[in-house]
């Protein structure tokens, strides 16, 4: 084979171009994109936050991007299934790696992200983020936000995460609430998808239960996120608990009664008038999972991102 290469992580010849890596061997960035911190001519990054002090019940997140990146391998360099293109021929991305948190002082773990991610973001038109628990999207937010403005909030979850909390603790059931009150998402534009449990509040914000997105149908559930952002930019933040149990066991808060990894493929398939500026895949928690089950959701979700990314570009283009 001596036009194939292995380890295109570091063997890459440029940052659009094609992995040859067998599936089951080479270095395990995300999709085989090249692991670099430089962020020169790059148009996406993808970066994992490796964090997970903040469940409130089974721990195991911290361990979300490895198995994310590692069941990203299935995705060979054909076309991607439904996008029918190479999604980085036209989209430069690379693997930023993670961030460095310090294990035995979390209060300085929101700023740690804050900033590293506003400069990642200060060079970069896009961040996908691999989680890590839910308290990351706080940190991440306010970077996104402040290079983008206020944003709608699109998430998928099992949980509100709209706990009120006094701005201090490190929590992934408050984030929403917090966004809400310090003005970073717009509440009459955000809506959140798969919801089983129930918080003391709402902040306004549209919800889409379980029970719902069981009888609706996928794009009526697309054009409705579609329709009730209005166009304003938006954050797209999955949960991996959002998918029912059966299809991914592999998390720290499971809610039975949600929807199927097909029928949320579909919901995302349908937001590509959606104007995403940032995105995150977290709560995906391997030591509770089962043949990488919920690993290759979320790294299958995480591609979606991409592939709406990838469409968008190329209609600007």
């Amino acid at each position: 084979m001596p036009s194939k290469s292995i380890d295109h992580a570091f063997t890459a010849s440029s940052l659009t171009s094609a992995s040859t890596d067998p599936t089951h061997a080479g270095v395990l960035s995300f999709m085989r994109r090249r692991f670099t911190k430089h962020l020169e001519g790059v148009s996406t990054a993808i970066w994992g936050i490796p964090f997970d002090a903040a469940t409130s019940n089974r721990p195991g997140a911290r361990f979300g991007p490895q198995a994310i990146r590692r069941a990203s391998a299935i995705f060979d360099n054909d076309p991607q299934y439904p996008f029918g293109r190479d999604l980085f021929e036209t989209m430069p991305t690379i693997d930023y790696g993670d961030c460095l948190l310090d294990y035995g002082n979390h209060w300085l773990t929101p700023q740690t992200i804050e900033d590293e991610a506003s400069e990642i973001l200060s060079k970069v038109d896009y961040l996908l983020t691999l989680g890590g628990d839910h308290f990351i999207t706080w940190p991440l937010l306010k970077a996104h936000v402040a290079k983008h403005g206020p944003l709608a909030l699109v998430q998928f979850d099992a949980h509100q995460d709209t706990w009120f909390d006094d701005g201090k603790r490190i929590d992934h059931g408050s984030f929403v609430a917090r966004a809400v009150r310090d003005g970073l998402i717009d509440p009459d534009r955000s809506i959140q998808i798969g919801i089983r449990t129930h918080a003391p509040e709402d902040c306004g914000i549209r919800l889409i239960y379980g029970h719902e997105v069981e009888d609706m149908r996928a794009n009526d559930i697309s054009s409705l996120i579609v329709e009730h952002t209005g166009g304003l930019p938006a954050y797209l933040t999955f949960d991996i608990d959002c998918l029912d149990p059966a299809f991914a066991p592999g998390t720290g808060t499971p809610v039975a009664g949600g929807p199927s990894s097909a029928k949320v493929l579909a919901i995302l398939r349908g937001l590509g008038q959606l104007d995403i500026r940032g995105s995150d895949v977290v709560e995906v928690a391997p030591a509770y999972d089962h043949a990488d089950i919920t690993a290759i959701a979320g790294a299958t979700v995480a591609m979606y991102m991409l592939g709406l990314r990838a469409e968008r570009l190329a209609k600007t283009s």
